[in-house]
């Protein structure tokens, strides 16, 4: 299998429908809380929503650069949570992280050998495929902290 299906299979399993290293990911752990659990405060931790909101701004800021925009994104900005009111708001940032991960995920698969290895925008960013990974192992370890406040808050 080349890397790059590799990689949108693993960024699918952690995001979508994988159960083999967490034995879980963000849909089967999301769909199942309101908007007013996903809010709720423990103690210092982030709130679910807050991390959501926080792996999809990641999501989105790599799909835009797959799809041939400049990356915008900025760690400052990850946490500038927009308030989720209601059940609504929190399908919407749900749905958005569906749709973009599964996207970014095509996206990924379509990447040559040749393109994994190229330059992330700037060479300080590194390559394509380390920065994919990157967002593999970001997202496993905010999918840690959900699981872990979900229990807390139940």
């Amino acid at each position: 299998m080349k890397a790059s299906k590799q990689l949108a299979n693993r960024f699918r399993e952690v995001i979508l429908n994988g159960t083999w290293i967490a034995n879980t990911n963000y849909k089967d752990q999301l769909s199942n809380i309101n908007w007013e659990q996903a809010n709720r405060k423990f103690q210092s931790l982030n709130t679910i929503v807050a991390l959501t909101f926080h792996i999809h701004y990641y999501v989105k800021g790599i799909l835009d650069v797959l799809e041939g925009g400049p990356l915008t994104i900025k760690d400052q900005y990850s946490f500038d949570i927009p308030p989720i009111k209601s059940q609504k708001d929190w399908k919407s940032l749900t749905n958005a992280l569906w749709k973009d991960s599964e996207k970014l995920a095509e996206l990924v698969e379509s990447l040559t050998e040749e393109n994994l290895k190229k330059t992330f925008v700037n060479e300080k960013y590194g390559h394509y495929q380390r920065n994919i990974e990157a967002m593999i192992e970001h997202s496993y370890y905010h999918l840690g902290q959900i699981v872990l406040i979900k229990k807390m808050i139940q």
